[in-house]
């Protein structure tokens, strides 16, 4: 029995420019990014807070909670920041910290 020869397949050349060419283009106008979700519960009425124009400080969010500051740093940390994907901005004027959501996070 003879082996069949392997072959490569030529026609496609394995080289990162053969790649750049063979990949789509993209839109010329991509989609607009959607609006944010705002989940229920407590987590929404922090997202509410501070994506006001002025944002939200540390002692609105904990009143409208009923969480301890570290307890709301850590939902701003993880749930806000990390799993819903958006961008928060922390300013410390006269005092007080001022949390407010920018933008969504470039993924």
């Amino acid at each position: 029995m003879a082996l069949a020869a392997k072959t490569k397949d030529k026609s496609m050349p394995n080289t990162p420019e053969a790649k750049a060419r063979a990949r789509k283009p993209r839109a010329a106008n991509p989609a607009p990014a959607p609006a944010i979700e705002i989940p229920k519960g407590k987590l929404g009425q922090l997202v509410t807070l501070m994506a006001r124009p002025q944002g939200a400080t540390l002692t609105e969010m904990m009143t409208a909670s009923g969480w301890q500051a570290h307890s709301v740093r850590g939902v701003i940390a993880g749930a806000v920041k990390r799993k819903l994907g958006l961008e928060v901005v922390s300013l410390k004027t006269d005092g007080a910290r001022t949390y407010r959501i920018s933008a969504p996070a470039a993924s």
